[in-house]
This record gives structure tokens, sequence and C-alpha cells, in this order.
């Protein structure tokens, strides 16, 4: 991950980073470190798994505490007031259809990658839909190049 790269995140998503974060600079690192004076009291460390494992582990926690430090130190505030309703702005809640094949209308709402969940309907502004109606407007129809082909979509609402 680039260490200037800007990371655009809605309050509550840099609410539960920080969340993360906290969780894994007091609890998993204590976790990992008992488990480390465990496996190094069972002896001979050269053929020990248990700490190998421990060891892998720390690696883990160690990279994505420094992964959500630098996100954090980067993150850029979506904030309501910048959200636009003529045209579509990462935090917006978009209703669109995909007409080609005529499905029912999906809601979602454009977030920075950070946060992209499809399950919950947030989709990044760096993905093929979520970066193709990035600046359009309601009623427009767009074209979207998909790894299946390419779908055409309706802008039915901004929110």
């Amino acid at each position: 991950m680039a260490e200037d790269k800007q990371i655009l995140i809605t309050k509550s998503g840099l609410k539960k980073l920080q969340e993360e974060l906290d969780h894994y600079r007091t609890t998993r690192r204590k976790e990992i470190a008992d488990r480390l004076k465990e496996a190094i009291s069972y002896g001979d460390l050269s053929e020990n798994s248990e700490y190998e494992e421990a060891k892998n582990e720390q690696a883990f926690v160690e990279g994505r505490i420094l992964e959500l430090e630098i996100m954090i130190k980067n993150a850029k505030i979506i904030s309501d007031e910048q959200k636009q309703h003529e045209t579509i702005q990462i935090g917006n809640r978009v209703k669109v259809r995909n007409l080609t094949d005529d499905d029912e209308p999906e809601i979602y709402t454009i977030v920075g990658s950070t946060e992209a969940s499809p399950t919950e309907h947030k989709i990044s502004n760096e993905s093929p839909i979520g970066s193709a109606i990035l600046g359009k407007a309601k009623g427009e129809i767009i074209k979207v190049k998909v790894p299946a082909g390419i779908y055409e979509y309706k802008i039915l609402e901004i929110k």
C-alpha cells in the first residue's frame, strides 16, 4: 500500500478501522505474547511448531497494525455536506437498474475501497460500476465493462 495514497472513507468506516487497530494493539498483541511465552517454555525452538506459528501470527498482526496506521493517517472523511444529489459522488446511495439483464433495481452506497462490502451493498469508487457512475446524474444510462461483458445500467435515484 502506498504510504501517501489518500483513503476516502466515511466517519463510521474510520471508526471501524480505529477499533480494529485498537483491538490489534491491545488484545491481539497480548494474546500472541502469551502464546510465545508458552511456546518458549517448551524448550528447543528449532523444532517447536507452536513457536513458529506464534511468530508467523505476530508478523501478520504487526503488518496489519502498520497497514491500519497508514490507512488512518491518510484517511479523508467523506462528509454529508460534501454529498451532492445532482450527480453521484462518494458517499451517495444510488438506485440503479441493470437493463441488460432486466433485473430488479439495486441500491448501492458508493464508498472508498477500504469500506467496500458487496454483501452490504457498499461498492467501491474504484469498482467497475462505482467508477462508471461517479459524476453521472439521475436518468442517465451508462455502460459498464465487467468480466462477464458489457452491461447497461440506468440511474434511477441519488440520495
